[in-house]
């Protein structure tokens, strides 16, 4: 079901391990909802990587669950689906490289590339630095 990106934040805020909540790349969220109670949230938007920013490539920025059973590819099958339908081809998204990536490949996904992680501050383009979470890998599923 869809969510509004408040609500959806603020279940990441309280409950994913590492990542923040999104705010400028936004463009629409779902929602898992379980006994009419929230269970778990992904996000969409604009990729990070200004080279997939081509039109036809959203990310899923987000993914965080309370751990329910399938919740996590429910989430991913969903937001693709929401992707095709507004036009988009491709969906892509990150794993820290330490983890599984089964609810991933349950959904469609495939390993694309191993991303290192840095900081994203430089002269040209300055940004306030980030904590550094580890390497990850990128995922891809066409739609």
């Amino acid at each position: 079901m869809p969510i509004f990106r408040d609500p959806a934040n603020a279940f990441v805020r309280a409950r994913h391990r590492h990542a923040k909540p999104v705010k400028l790349t936004y463009l629409w969220a779902q929602a898992v909802v379980k006994n009419g109670e929230l269970r778990g949230v992904a996000i969409s938007g604009r990729p990070n990587n200004r080279e997939l920013q081509d039109g036809f490539t959203f990310e899923i920025l987000r993914n965080c669950t309370d751990g329910t059973q399938n919740a996590c590819s429910k989430l991913y099958g969903a937001a693709c689906r929401a992707g095709k339908e507004l036009g988009y081809r491709i969906a892509v998204t990150y794993t820290l490289a330490s983890e599984s990536g089964i609810s991933l490949r349950a959904a469609g996904f495939r390993p694309v590339a191993e991303v290192k992680d840095r900081q994203w501050d430089c002269a040209s383009r300055p940004r306030e630095e980030r904590d550094l979470v580890g390497d990850k890998i990128r995922w891809e599923r066409k739609l």
